[in-house]
């Protein structure tokens, strides 16, 4: 092996080792201190705080989950946004122009969600 390669990747990989010893060390200490004495209220299923009701394998919505992929893509979507911001100064009119139409495709696919009905909740 080269000893550049090792120079140059050699921290990450100590610091890799580093994150996986004390992940063990702190999976085997709470493994030996803690206190494991199963009771049936220890053994019975926590929802919020309530007890549970009903089927646990309830089916849920395609609707819900469709909006929750929404959300996060345009989430991850408005992030971009922030690099954008701090380089703009540098950009000039070439990176407006290319944020107004990064946004003009954004508003497409928002107005496509909005006709197709995958925002109404009913």
């Amino acid at each position: 092996m080269n000893s550049g390669y090792l120079d140059n990747y050699g921290p990450l990989l100590l610091m890799f080792i580093l994150a996986g010893g004390l992940a063990g060390v702190l999976i085997t200490a709470s493994t030996l201190v803690g206190r494991h004495k199963h009771t049936p209220e220890k053994d019975q299923p926590y929802e919020c705080g309530m007890s549970p009701t009903g089927d646990a394998r309830q089916p849920f919505s395609v609707h819900f989950y469709m909006v929750a992929l929404i959300f996060i893509l345009f989430d991850i979507e408005a992030i971009f946004l922030y690099p954008w911001a701090l380089v703009y100064h540098d950009l000039r009119v070439f990176g407006f122009v290319e944020m107004v139409l990064y946004i003009f495709i954004l508003l497409v696919g928002y107005i496509y969600l909005w006709k197709k009905g995958a925002l109404d909740w009913q």
